[in-house]
């Protein structure tokens, strides 16, 4: 797809950055992040009027307008009320928006039959989350008819307004099962970056499959106008995906852009994390990128966010840590979040954001169906 330039071209020095991207390096010898937070408390249920489960996606809400308000934090629920309490997997329609002191409103209930476009499959909301300038919000669908892998279909990316109306959405030409995503913005363009767990999955049942994906998606939007897409380019490839029936899939999940335009990914697979160079020009796949760190505290490592100083945070899928690392690839602190289950926190985490001020991580509880922070 030919690039149409927006009015605002975007450049690096320029950039607005997402909540989860970086602002500067780190710098040798300073205090691990993690180790100035000691305290785990729960913020409030994420579990709105509908009964909507498993809490996946999470954001920070950087800027005032329409129903968002600056500082809450939104959630995306995966599986609906079906079979409590862990209802049906990729059947939830709904995402909540939960203030600091812990009041939870609903701020979109989404009916998979009345969309103002093409979604394969229907609607079955992601971690992939993130909201644009002006208001938009993008979310990650990868739906399933029956809460199980043998019926999970290719999805979208929904955009809604600022007041929870789905206005668009966004589909095919490379989104297969988008399961993460951060933004960045400079004007009226936006660069999303997706990752893609359904490329061969289904059909490899439960059998490792080399074909996940992340796909840097263009948006333009021009004032009053809906964001729409310019561009999709492929700028990673052959990461390790299956399903699973727990998870119902695992691949590549969290992703974070740091302060030089390398975009960091956690492959969850084979516990390790990756690094794409140059994501925000390439015009080609880097393949997995360059492997920054693997094993150690990594167990399954699903959300991502990077600190403002450029360390990568993680949280376990295996169990219930959360592991900082470097750019240069030291694991420099481990910290247990979650002991519920068994094995302890196995099943638990999954996204994660920093509040406003960074110095505090909001992240979802799958085990109790809450948000969350560790301060």
């Amino acid at each position: 797809m030919k690039l149409r330039a927006c009015s605002s071209v975007l450049v690096t020095a320029a950039l607005t950055l997402a909540p989860t991207a970086a602002a500067s390096p780190a710098r040798a010898g300073e205090r691990p992040f993690l180790d100035r937070l000691n305290t785990v408390s729960t913020v409030a249920s994420t579990v709105p009027e509908n009964g909507d489960v498993n809490p996946y996606g999470v954001f920070t809400i950087q800027e005032s307008t329409g129903d968002l308000r600056r500082g809450n934090v939104l959630v995306s629920n995966f599986n609906n009320a079906a079979n409590p309490p862990a209802g049906e997997q990729g059947l939830g329609t709904t995402l909540v928006q939960i203030t600091p002191d812990g009041t939870r409103t609903t701020f979109a209930t989404i009916d998979p039959n009345n969309l103002p476009g093409p979604c394969p499959g229907g609607v079955g909301l992601t971690t992939a989350l993130t909201v644009l300038p002006g208001g938009w919000v993008v979310v990650g669908s990868l739906p399933t008819a029956d809460g199980t892998s043998d019926t999970a279909q290719a999805g979208c990316l929904l955009v809604l307004d600022k007041q929870g109306t789905v206005r668009e959405t966004i589909a095919g030409d490379g989104i297969n099962g988008p399961w993460d995503m951060t933004a960045v913005s400079s004007g009226e363009r936006s660069e999303l970056f997706v990752t893609n767990v359904l490329n061969g999955t289904v059909a490899g049942g439960g059998a490792q499959v080399d074909q996940g994906t992340v796909l840097r998606i263009t948006l333009c939007t021009e004032e009053g106008g809906l964001p729409q897409r310019v561009a999709t380019t492929e700028i990673g490839s052959g990461f390790p995906e299956r399903t699973d029936p727990a998870a119902l899939v695992v691949g590549p999940t969290g992703v974070g852009l740091g302060h030089d335009g390398t975009l960091f990914v956690a492959d969850t697979v084979l516990s390790r994390i990756t690094a794409i160079p140059h994501a925000l020009t390439r015009q080609d796949s880097a393949g997995i990128g360059r492997v920054v760190t693997s094993g150690g505290a990594l167990n399954g490592p699903l959300g991502m966010a990077l600190t403002p100083r450029g360390d990568i945070l993680t949280v376990n899928g295996g169990d219930g840590n959360i592991v900082e690392t470097t750019p240069a690839g030291r694991q420099v602190a481990v910290k247990p979040i979650n002991n519920e289950g068994t094995p302890p926190g196995a099943g638990a985490l999954f996204g994660l954001s920093l509040d406003l001020d960074g110095d505090a991580v909001y992240f979802v509880n799958d085990a109790d169906n809450v948000l969350d922070v560790l301060h």
